[in-house]
């Protein structure tokens, strides 16, 4: 099953229904995130450990990179062995990542950033419009536009609604 998303790819146009078996392949139209955009990261509290080269963002935490925008309760940042460039983000707690109206939702998310790939994991749902898929797993590639659906996937669109 193929489906098409618009812009950052975290949404979908469904073009086929079905109850998956346990992985989806998803291929993700007119992506165009530049992973090398500046990550601007917003919270009610930050803790920096210099000794590992991490800092821990807690409470209304929001990161934004592009048009791409990450909200979750914490969200952990590891720098590069030079301590000036972000390498990941792992958010935890209510994880929900958006663009222009399109969604995921998800338990955690880890964003590599260097590599521009986002895997969000524990009862995850992408939704557009009305259309959704639902599974454990989405690996989405920001760079070639790519995504893959795991566990259990549930698919729901609406026939012309995309």
């Amino acid at each position: 099953m193929v489906f098409k998303v618009r812009s950052f790819g975290l949404a979908l146009a469904v073009l086929l229904a079905t109850a998956a078996s346990a992985q989806q392949k998803i291929a993700f139209g007119d992506l165009n995130q530049d992973t090398s955009l500046p990550v601007e990261v917003q919270a009610d509290q930050l803790a920096v450990n210099n000794a590992d080269g991490s800092a821990v963002f807690t409470g209304n935490v929001v990161v934004t990179q592009g048009e791409m925008k990450l909200a979750a309760d914490e969200v952990k940042v590891s720098y590069g062995a030079n301590q000036t460039a972000i390498e990941t983000l792992v958010a935890s707690g209510g994880v929900t990542v958006t663009n222009l109206g399109d969604a995921v939702e998800a338990q955690e998310a880890l964003y590599t950033i260097d590599s521009g790939v986002i895997v969000l994991t524990g009862e995850v749902l992408l939704t557009q419009g009305p259309s959704a898929m639902s599974g454990s797993k989405l690996t989405i590639n920001l760079k070639d536009g790519t995504g893959v659906m795991e566990g259990r996937v549930t698919t729901t669109f609406v026939p012309g609604g995309n």
